[in-house]
């Protein structure tokens, strides 16, 4: 019990950037029960103090697009996301999550997690208790773990077809009329328990771990638009996709029709992608034309090239195709360490010919054996937007040697610990220019940072980190303000999925805060480790720079470490704030 006149908490003399977008000002927050009691001039002590003197404090980061689905059942830090000021996340994007489940389907959903997402299976088997059937008993599942960060999901649409269809799931399967009433029978129930919304993929890009297709590739508009009708019943939700955007599907059409006959927003992954039919120029013309008929449309857009971190113990990297490491990938990596550092294998492998799967994206396996003009040499300070003279051709043509063998070497690095960097997606002209004027839009959102997954691949959980040193800080070239960065990654992200309660520094809103020094916020190297069960490998990343975040009025992290404290809970439904004087 709190003493009169005593907050729980005092955050003093911050740089205080509050999420509507207005400018910054400074000011001390007091924080009581959870949710911020005062802003201003604070004469009352707390029983905490934070100095902020010459610091930003913001809200929490929600991260919209993320994957714990499997990771929050077993794992209460939520690590990476949690270390980069996220204190929310959504997860189930993608099409692609554990409930409903059936006992015959488990290793099945674990195999399209897998291929998916790139998150060990080993560790999803080991990890996971399937102490659930329903998405509703997954929910209850959910919760009977604490964790640093508050989570919410969507209804996967992969798990709910293998649910209905069982063994007539595949690649190409129509349900019948009947099926697609039970699919949103099952989406509306996992509305209601508490559900933010419905997600579906759409990408040949997007296949199981044995090659097939995920279940939404070749779903009808009929069985969208039915599931997306079970989600209008219960009047919120957020129906999310990434597609390929092939015209002859008319995605933008039956999107826009789905919004305006629901009232609820349709949101969609942005990219530039070698197997997106349109481009990302079409994509956005064609949303703008849905919006400006009636539809609520929202991109989500990526604030950096979606990229393989390439790596001798990683999912992938250039020689993965060349005979010689076929001979020794299944070795332990001591031995794999041992043989690459032989000056006689090097040679060979260096000069084999890679030799391809029979696959449908054979040219793109081509780029990651052989890009060398758009694979880039990732060193200590990369800023994730390099420049042609960084690329491994042209730093081999000043070291005078092949770019194999500069890439070789690359890799070598730190004992065989180093990394090259291949950004596959939003990285055509060679710059991010062409998110300057999408982070000025409000039909886009900035998202995509696939948290927890792609865990040989790729580390963007730390993306709010990044827009912060790199758009707000650091870049060479058209940055973004500071107001307008915070507001697009708390405010804005909340806004979609309903979350009303959060992304504001306001009196009764959640107190979800960053306290951040911007001078010195830096992202640091990242690293593989092999701490998830059964060993599972998994890229991470953490930064300097964070002062201290909060959770619900708690310190869950100061200076980057873990405090023990676990505030988070499962987020059920679109969340209102308590005071009606705190209402927008």
């Amino acid at each position: 019990m709190r003493r009169v006149g005593m907050h729980d908490l005092v955050i003093r003399g911050g740089t205080v950037v509050d999420g509507t977008g207005a400018a910054r000002f400074v000011a001390d927050v007091g924080v009581d029960g959870g949710f911020i009691s005062a802003i201003g001039q604070i004469s009352a002590a707390g029983r905490e103090e934070i100095d902020a003197t010459g610091k930003v404090v913001a809200p929490g980061f929600v991260d919209i697009h993320t994957h714990y689905d499997g990771q929050a059942t077993w794992d209460s830090e939520m690590a990476p996301s949690s270390w980069h000021g996220v204190t929310t996340v959504v997860m189930g994007n993608c099409g692609v999550g554990f409930a409903p489940a059936k006992k015959d389907k488990h290793d099945w959903l674990i195999g399209l997690m897998e291929g998916v997402e790139d998150i060990p299976g080993t560790a999803l088997a080991e990890g996971m208790t399937w102490d659930w059937e329903t998405f509703p008993e997954y929910l209850d599942a959910l919760e009977r773990r604490p964790r640093t960060i508050d989570v919410a999901t969507h209804v996967p649409h992969g798990a709910v077809r293998a649910y209905v269809l069982g063994d007539r799931e595949m690649p190409g399967a129509v349900p019948t009329d009947a099926d697609i009433a039970e699919m949103s029978r099952i989406v509306e129930e996992g509305i209601r328990a508490g559900a933010l919304g419905f997600s579906t993929s759409r990408t040949v890009l997007h296949k199981s771990v044995d090659g097939e297709l995920v279940p939404g590739t070749t779903a009808t508009k009929e069985e969208l638009i039915g599931i997306g009708r079970a989600m209008g019943r219960v009047g919120y939700g957020v129906f999310e996709m990434a597609s390929d955007m092939k015209r002859d599907w008319d995605e933008f059409g039956w999107m826009g029709a789905l919004s305006r006959e629901t009232g609820l927003p349709v949101t969609f992954a942005a990219l530039q992608s070698i197997a997106k039919e349109m481009p990302l120029e079409e994509q956005i013309s064609s949303m703008i034309a849905e919006n400006d008929n009636g539809a609520n449309i929202v991109a989500q857009i990526a604030l950096r090239g979606n990229g393989i971190i390439m790596a001798w113990q990683g999912t992938v990297h250039p020689f993965r195709f060349k005979p010689a490491w076929v001979e020794i990938e299944a070795l332990p990596w001591a031995q794999q360490l041992t043989c690459l550092k032989d000056p006689a294998f090097k040679a060979r492998m260096i000069s084999e010919e890679s030799v391809f799967p029979e696959s449908d994206i054979i040219d793109f396996l081509r780029i990651v054996a052989g890009g060398w003009p758009v694979h880039f040499e990732m060193g200590p300070a990369f800023n994730y937007e390099p420049q042609q003279d960084e690329s491994v051709m042209a730093r081999a043509i000043v070291a005078g040697v092949s770019p194999a063998e500069y890439a070789y070497d690359l890799l070598m690095q730190d004992d065989g610990t180093g990394f090259i960097y291949f950004p596959i997606l939003n990285y055509r002209d060679g710059n991010l220019n062409f998110l300057e004027e999408l982070q000025t839009r409000d039909d886009c959102v900035n998202s995509l940072s696939d948290g927890g997954a792609h865990c040989g691949t790729i580390c963007d959980a730390a993306s709010p980190t990044f827009m912060l040193q790199h758009w707000v800080r650091d870049r060479q070239g058209k940055r973004i303000t500071l107001e307008n960065a915070i507001k697009r990654q708390c405010h804005d992200t909340a806004r979609l999925y309903g979350l009303n309660d959060r992304g504001l520094l306001k009196p009764g809103y959640l107190a979800d805060i960053n306290i951040i020094d911007l001078d010195r916020l830096k992202l640091s190297k990242p690293w593989l480790a092999f701490d998830l069960p059964a060993g599972g490998r998994r890229l991470l990343q953490k930064a300097d720079g964070y002062v201290a975040t909060v959770k619900a009025g708690v310190v869950t992290f100061r200076e980057g470490k873990m405090t023990g404290a676990l505030p988070g809970v499962v987020v059920r439904g679109p969340q209102n704030v308590l005071m009606a004087e705190a209402a927008e």
